[in-house]
């Protein structure tokens, strides 16, 4: 049996349609859809995501926990409504997509953020959730009385929360398993709105309570 063609350590047990090769299960289950870029038709990747998406989730669960608190005790309600959002709109974006990486998730926000600056600087032509992230932003608003500068600490803040729970893999989709996780095992039933909204084009409606009810509860 030849040599996992990732590590050259272990033996290849499995497939690898994106390497060419055999790998290990260790090496698929820890690379797949990170530094591995895994094919779509990879049977071993629909057996493996949900789980792998559920063991994130936990972590995200006891991380987000301490920023919900955070955003609350230092600005109040509608800072945590302010993520909320941010949260929502990742999700109902990326739900779907295998190949969605957490760096455009933190460039989106960083584009949104560089619209609060009074040097307006031009940009190229954006990503695709870079747009959806600033036309989602631009409905959002328009039911909402939130100070820019508010705006701008959560969406700073936010970004620091990300980057560092993404970690500094180019390609990791950390966060944004372990977002999916979160939702899709805490929160199935608000999973299930922001995918039928994800379907429909429907705008993300913040759940109506200071805290936004049971979700972002400490």
């Amino acid at each position: 049996m030849s040599k996992c063609i990732y590590c050259h350590e272990r033996k290849g047990k499995r497939p690898c349609p994106a390497l060419n090769g055999s790998i290990c299960s260790q090496c698929c289950g820890t690379h797949r859809m990170s530094s591995i870029q895994c094919h779509t038709d990879c049977v071993y990747l629909d057996a493996n995501v949900e789980y792998q998406q559920k063991r994130v989730g936990d972590f995200f669960d006891q991380g987000r926990r301490a920023l919900y608190r955070e955003l609350l005790e230092k600005w109040g309600d509608k800072a945590a409504e302010v993520f909320y959002f941010l949260e929502a709109v990742t999700f109902k974006h990326f739900h779907s997509r295998r190949d969605g990486q957490d760096g455009e998730v933190i460039a989106a926000i960083q584009s949104l953020r560089r619209t609060f600056s009074p040097i307006q600087i031009p940009e190229g032509m954006a990503p695709a959730f870079t747009e959806a992230l600033k036309k989602e932003y631009e409905a959002f608003m328009k039911g909402e009385k939130i100070d820019n500068d508010l705006v701008g600490e959560v969406l700073d803040r936010g970004l620091i929360f990300i980057t560092e729970f993404s970690g500094p893999g180019l390609r990791s989709n950390r966060f944004l398993n372990g977002l999916t996780g979160y939702l899709k095992s805490y929160y199935p039933e608000v999973a299930e709105q922001l995918i039928k909204l994800s379907e429909t084009g429907g705008g993300i409606i913040i759940p109506s309570g200071a805290n936004m009810g049971d979700f972002s509860k400490q």
